[in-house]
């Protein structure tokens, strides 16, 4: 984009919450193996169910996609889903912009909210060799999946801020939901997150600067 057609956006916060797959982890290779192997044992259409598996968590995936089956069939298979999905890495990489991103965040206040459980997490994150945060909220700290606003409402907390001082990174349209759901601001990352309405976005995080200001407060500065 020309210089002259080039558009900034500047919001602040005080708190960043980050969605993990396809948001700083893209992990989209895994993803789409493992579900389609799935979605073809249990005789439905692998694209179909590809539409909506990102940004769940597993079972409730499953409850979408095979809504009469019982939940604790569900929630059987998603150990298994998980367990195949940890053991997989091939294809994992960070989001162009996420090394640097991250290392901006450094000493600042973020938490991961993910899906995936903590084996998971933490294969991806080294796989795509970016820095663990201090404070994580992964499947086994909720009750509910995204779109419920669980997640992101506990890693604000556990930050010590309000909804409000927080800033959503997020690709999916359960994400996005669920980070507007908590009253938080989203900045929606790559091809998924456009048409879900975050309150920013960005085709990925080279779009992104973070500057601490010496109030405290994060300056995020979006061009596109």
């Amino acid at each position: 984009m020309s210089a002259s057609t080039a558009t900034t956006t500047v919001l602040t916060a005080r708190a960043f919450l980050l969605d993990m797959d396809g948001t700083i982890v893209n992990s989209d290779a895994v993803v789409e193996r493992c579900w389609r192997r799935w979605a073809e044992r249990h005789g439905l259409d692998p694209e179909a169910a590809l539409k909506v598996v990102h940004g769940r968590q597993g079972y409730a995936t499953m409850a979408v996609l095979l809504p009469d089956r019982p939940m604790e069939q569900n929630l059987a298979d998603n150990k298994v889903m998980l367990a195949e999905e940890t053991a997989d890495i091939d294809g994992v990489v960070p989001v162009a912009g996420a090394p640097a991103f991250m290392a901006a965040l450094a000493g600042l206040p973020h938490a991961l909210v993910t899906s995936a459980d903590a084996a998971l997490a933490r294969a991806r994150m080294t796989a795509a060799q970016l820095p663990m945060p201090a404070v994580r909220v992964t499947a086994e700290c909720v009750g509910a999946s995204k779109p419920d606003p669980e997640g992101f409402l506990k890693g604000a907390a556990e930050l010590g801020f309000e909804a409000a001082d927080c800033i959503v990174f997020e690709d999916s349209e359960a994400g996005i939901a669920a980070g507007r759901a908590a009253g938080m601001r989203v900045v929606g990352v790559g091809p998924r997150a456009a048409e879900h309405g975050p309150t920013a976005y960005v085709p990925d995080l080279t779009h992104v600067t973070v500057t601490a200001r010496p109030d405290g407060t994060l300056r995020l500065e979006i061009t596109g």
